[in-house]
């Protein structure tokens, strides 16, 4: 089963890695299943051995599959089935992920020390907004999009809202992933999203760099975890 080129340029381990992560979430190796070979993969897939050890080693960053000696690649568990909406970008999508822990986490740093009265209101009032979306049962990733613009822009350096700009298709993407993924799961696992921002909120409001900058990478993990793992939060 040769990779199909994508229509646009994408890596090779990148579209390997969404391949076999769709695998897992089809059922094609169930949770403690051993994964083909390295040698295996690369025939199947058409491609070479170092293509097959990144979309490896990505698989277990996201902690889906582990090695153990003797047994192989193992799959340690099945992520939610909402996951195959991103398809082969998934690793992309969790790509955007890491750069925002350190660029968002940063960012709510500065905006508790310099954020102004304005600042603070157009925080609250998108926060208002992503929680009004989520009671809806809607689709709330351009208002929780805009929570982080918000916090971004609050930090006094405009860099920080035109970077998340620059990445925003892929990071709507990415929440939208992981909302629906929420909104599947139980009406808890959307609290906790919701109180998650709502901790970034209050740190900003009370001046405290180290608690909104711990808060943004927290949920932003969190975020992580959700797209990968289904059976968290539950």
């Amino acid at each position: 089963m040769p990779i199909t080129p994508p229509p646009r340029r994408e890596r090779l381990a990148d579209q390997l890695y969404g391949q076999v992560l769709q695998g897992i979430v089809a059922g094609t190796w169930a949770e403690g299943a051993r994964l083909p070979s390295e040698q295996a993969l690369c025939r199947e897939f058409g491609v070479s051995r170092p293509t097959v050890r990144e979309a490896l080693m990505r698989l277990h960053a996201d902690g889906l599959v582990s090695t153990r000696q003797g047994s192989g690649t193992v799959v340690l568990h099945r992520p939610p089935p909402g996951l195959t909406a991103a398809g082969a970008g998934v690793a992309e999508l969790l790509r955007a992920l890491e750069v925002r822990i350190g660029l968002e986490g940063q960012a709510a740093a500065l905006a508790a020390r310099r954020r102004g009265g304005a600042d603070l209101a157009r925080i609250q009032a998108a926060l208002r907004a992503l929680e009004a979306r989520m009671e809806d049962g809607a689709a709330p990733a351009v208002a929780d999009f805009a929570f982080h613009l918000a916090v971004a822009a609050a930090s006094g350096n405009a860099l920080f809202a035109e970077i998340l700009g620059r990445l925003g298709e892929t990071i709507r993407q990415a929440m939208g992933v992981a909302l629906s993924i929420t909104r599947a799961g139980s009406a808890e696992r959307a609290r906790r999203v919701l109180d998650e921002h709502a901790a970034i909120a209050e740190a900003i409001a009370r001046s405290d760099p180290e608690a909104a900058d711990l808060a943004m990478r927290y949920h932003l993990h969190r975020s992580r975890q959700r797209v990968t793992d289904g059976g968290r939060d539950r």
